[in-house]
């Protein structure tokens, strides 16, 4: 009875052994959504809206400052004008809006806070679609 029990607690010490292994050798730093802490959600507090595309800037000035602790940024690419679909999940999350510059045709923009962490949301017009761009300092 016990022999299943450690089977299964070493394949678990394996895989947990693996990820951080994976963490630490730089892959995420390469990957094509580098720029994300948890893949899938919205600053890492709920999951991402339906039609958003995660995306990263290719910059690797960027990439240096986010692996630094320097920045956070996160980028979500819509094929129609949906500007405040992922604004809604950070409010959700308990972020409220500091200030708010409504659309001038070219982006919406939002200064947000949450306790000490100030974050700026712009949903910048690309034709039809829309790019949303989630950004700030890491409060330390």
């Amino acid at each position: 009875m016990k022999r299943p029990l450690v089977v299964l607690s070493v394949a678990l010490l394996a895989v947990l052994l693996g990820t951080a292994a994976w963490w630490q050798s730089g892959a995420r730093w390469r990957g094509a959504l580098y720029c994300f802490e948890r893949p899938g959600q919205v600053w890492g507090l709920s999951p991402l809206p339906a039609g958003a595309t995660p995306t990263c800037p290719e910059s690797r000035t960027v990439r240096a400052e986010i692996r630094a602790g320097q920045t956070r940024l996160e980028q979500y690419l819509f094929s129609d004008w949906q500007p405040e679909a992922v604004l809604k999940r950070l409010e959700d999350a308990g972020f409220s809006r500091l200030t708010t510059r409504p659309d001038d045709g070219i982006q919406f923009e939002v200064v947000l806070t949450r306790g000490r962490e100030r974050v700026l949301y712009i949903a910048e017009h690309r034709g039809a679609g829309t790019l949303v761009h989630v950004g700030g300092t890491p409060v330390r």
